[in-house]
């Protein structure tokens, strides 16, 4: 079956790099495809021998991007392994980004600012979001970047992808998130000398999370929540589902809950694991 990634996002975000990944892969990639000829060099390429292909379709000319999911469900039906990757970030990240690289904004006028024009591209995409596994970029380097995208092409295709992802509620909560859970309440290792420079992952820090009652009943709900629910997400197609767990600095407790979660779930589903702040 050929493999078809299609790379979609905000201009920003980061889809040169997605696509730079994607080519490094073996994929052959084609960058700001209007929509409507999607399909016709698809099997152009499919004829020709490509057997993975990367496509980047995006805002850029201004396209209507409602005929999206119609798109997918063709190109699905005609024998095509799809997958769509969606990249976005926080605005004033963007502006940042924009600001400092001096480049024009490709919706952006002289009657257009630069954030009405990433709003403008927000909606014009919103589309593209439900068949899509989503990547915030916001707090993100490009090198984790790539590894993001790596591990993601890499997974089977044919099961859902649930990922697990750690957070710190300092630095907002991931766009990217499906199902987000508080952990903050919870004893903090932070404050704990020796326990300060450490993270989730270590052991003094598990330790010292794993004595506390409180968040043993807490990774039993979840666990168990993420369990009943997950049935209903598989059946409605869903190819990837993220659950972001969050603490004050995304270090301590949110990372030894994701690894817990990660670990408890890898027997029987697909698994990812990110930490944003650690990335």
């Amino acid at each position: 079956m050929i493999q078809l990634v299609l790379v979609s996002g905000l201009s920003g975000s980061g889809k040169s790099i997605a696509s730079a990944v994607l080519e490094d892969s073996g994929y052959y990639c084609i960058d700001n495809l209007p929509l409507s000829l999607v399909e016709e060099v698809v099997q152009h390429l499919a004829r020709a021998g490509q057997k993975r292909i990367g496509i980047a379709v995006d805002a850029r000319g201004g396209e209507d991007f409602s005929g999206f999911p119609a798109l997918v469900e063709k190109l699905k039906t005609g024998g095509f392994d799809v997958r769509v990757i969606f990249l976005e970030a926080k605005t004033p990240t963007l502006v940042k980004r924009f600001s400092e690289t001096r480049r024009k904004h490709p919706l952006s006028s002289d009657v257009v600012s630069l954030a009405e024009a990433i709003d403008l591209e927000r909606d014009k995409l919103v589309d593209v979001i439900p068949y899509a596994h989503r990547i915030d970029t916001s707090d993100l380097a490009p090198s984790a970047l790539c590894l993001w995208i790596r591990d993601l092409i890499e997974q089977d295709r044919s099961r859902i992808t649930l990922l697990f992802q750690s957070f710190g509620y300092k630095h907002g909560i991931p766009l990217d998130a499906d199902m987000v859970f508080d952990v903050r309440c919870l004893p903090n290792p932070h404050y704990v000398p020796e326990l300060r420079p450490l993270s989730g992952k270590d052991e003094a820090v598990r330790a010292y999370i794993e004595a506390s009652p409180d968040a043993m009943k807490m990774l039993a709900d979840m666990r168990r929540f993420i369990g009943d629910w997950l049935p209903c997400f598989i059946r409605d197609n869903r190819a990837y589902l993220t659950v972001s767990v969050g603490c004050t600095g995304g270090q301590h407790r949110s990372v030894y809950f994701v690894e817990a979660l990660a670990k408890n779930f890898r027997d029987s589903e697909q698994v990812l694991v990110r930490h944003r702040e650690l990335a």
